[in-house]
């Protein structure tokens, strides 16, 4: 697991009124998610991945999270098809900056009714991806992702998300076998093949990081996390997150990350 190219997106300043379903933690300070934002981009190059920075969108508050509108692999990437209306109209604005990485024929999309959010897509190794079936992502979405992907000799395996926003919210890949749980995905006999570090009551948040290869990014503030994943032999670089936080936000949804 190594990723050298990102994208992502400048948040907007409408981004204080972005799509808040399960925090309940008040509205972001705009210029303090600014802040947070270049320092998780500062991070990703200090550890060797090249940026794309897409500009900000005042129509849409919650655009900074790329990883929704699109899912992207190093062979192939799909536009997906948010399940809140507020949303729809970032499907075509992320697009631009998909072409700029992959050939019109292996960029492929979901259509109504399917939805499908990638939050909800999580890869592991051996060519499998398990996708959440969740509030946001359907079964008729999964089922058009499936036949995609198996386009390019990968599997995908359902899940269902009960709990949580997202299948990532609950969950984070690190590599060799090794996955980060938290609260419904603690012993879930959907993940009883892989090696469970389970977080500690209290730091579910921290669940959501990203194994860049070069070292793990998490959020700041969550040393049960921290002492956890450099116990198992991972590098951490915090970054704080308390804004994004806010409006249902995390590490993995603020950048689309490939080879």
């Amino acid at each position: 697991m190594l990723f050298t190219k990102a994208i992502v997106r400048t948040p907007a300043k409408s981004v204080v009124n972005g799509i808040d379903d399960y925090a309940d933690e008040g509205k972001p300070d705009y210029q303090l998610a600014l802040k947070e934002h270049q320092n998780y981009v500062a991070i990703l190059n200090d550890l060797g991945i090249t940026t794309t920075i897409l500009g900000p969108l005042e129509d849409y508050p919650d655009s900074c999270f790329v990883e929704d509108p699109a899912v992207v692999f190093d062979d192939f990437a799909v536009i997906t098809n948010p399940a809140r209306s507020t949303r729809q109209k970032e499907r075509d604005l992320i697009r631009p900056a998909i072409k700029q990485f992959y050939t019109d024929y292996q960029i492929f999309e979901i259509t109504s009714p399917g939805t499908l959010e990638g939050g909800d897509v999580m890869p592991v190794d051996n060519n499998v991806i398990y996708v959440g079936r969740s509030a946001r992502t359907n079964q008729a979405g999964i089922d058009q992702f499936t036949k995609i992907a198996a386009k390019f000799g990968k599997t995908v395996k359902a899940v269902p998300v009960q709990k949580v926003l997202h299948l990532k919210t609950g969950t984070t890949y690190l590599g060799d076998n090794k996955l980060l749980v938290a609260g419904e995905y603690i012993d879930s006999p959907y993940f009883k093949d892989f090696d469970q570090l389970k977080v500690p009551a209290g730091e579910d948040y921290a669940v959501n990081c990203i194994n860049t290869g070069n070292g793990v990014i998490m959020p700041a503030g969550f040393p049960g996390v921290k002492k956890l994943l450099e116990d198992n032999g991972f590098t951490t670089h915090e970054v704080n997150m308390s804004e994004f936080s806010k409006i249902d936000g995390g590490l993995t949804c603020l950048s689309l990350r490939f080879n």
